[in-house]
């Protein structure tokens, strides 16, 4: 997951907003968003490598939303024999769990130096909080409108300012999905100037920059929007794209919280 916008506490309509991008190789197995069989309570798509997601939703109303840190330097480099961990496993935790923002933290803090760099943004359905692993720390959030990509939150790369501002707009007319899709499908890149330096090539400080990631290999395969209204109601809408960034599918639910 490579953008996550989280509009919190601050919209009459809905107090709960969500709106990410999830970008991978496109090799990559992973199946789409579904009620999980063996985690019934889960709604997420599902990472078929590793067994673990990148965004999902339960029936109660928690959400959890995952992106990698981008710096090859924080790679961990285990003994062999030795298999790192899938920072996926810790959305599900996060979904299955009962624990407060609070005692989630407490959780991240305890075992997050086991994995590869991630930052994981999280709601037990009353508050919101972040934990970023480079910090080793977290914090719950109070009302706002955040963004997320691949450093830690609210860092002003453009893809976030610019995805950001246009979230703000978008609030102002929400009538659907309609203008929150746009912004997460705006596929142009930032210009060189202003391309932050985190370890890579600048091919791919480019090709990473815009919020829709399209190439053969690697890019952008789904867009998922979840809101939740004051009256209870959740609507998770989840688009799914191919290595053209053509639409091959999508996800479209509706329920009451339990």
């Amino acid at each position: 997951m490579c953008l996550v916008l989280v509009v919190w506490r601050v919209h009459p309509l809905y107090p709960c907003l969500v709106a990410a991008n999830r970008d991978e190789f496109h090799a990559r197995p992973a199946a789409r968003a579904e009620w999980w069989p063996d985690h019934p309570q889960i709604l997420a798509g599902r990472d078929l490598e590793a067994g673990g997601t990148w965004l999902g939703l339960t029936h109660a109303g928690r959400f959890a939303a995952l992106t990698n840190y981008r710096d090859p330097q924080q790679r961990r480099t285990d003994a062999p024999g030795v298999v790192t961990p899938s920072r996926g496993a810790l959305v599900t935790a996060m979904l299955e769990s009962g624990a407060s923002v609070a005692e989630g933290l407490a959780y991240l803090r305890g075992v997050g130096a086991n994995y590869n760099a991630f930052n994981l943004i999280f709601s037990d359905g009353e508050r919101l909080g972040i934990y970023e692993s480079v910090l080793r720390e977290g914090r719950e959030l109070g009302p706002g409108i955040y963004g997320l990509s691949n450093h830690l939150l609210d860092t002003p790369w453009p893809k976030v300012q610019n995805a950001k501002s246009r979230l703000e707009s978008a609030l102002l007319e929400m009538a659907g999905t309609a203008p929150l899709l746009a912004l997460l499908r705006d596929d142009r890149p930032a210009p060189d100037a202003q391309l932050p330096q985190t370890g890579v090539s600048l091919e791919w400080e480019r090709l990473l920059s815009s919020a829709f990631v399209r190439a053969p290999d690697y890019g952008t395969r789904c867009s998922t929007i979840i809101r939740i209204d004051t009256g209870g109601r959740a609507y998770f809408d989840e688009w799914s794209w191919d290595a053209v960034g053509a639409d091959i599918g999508r996800t479209s639910l509706r329920f009451e919280l339990e």
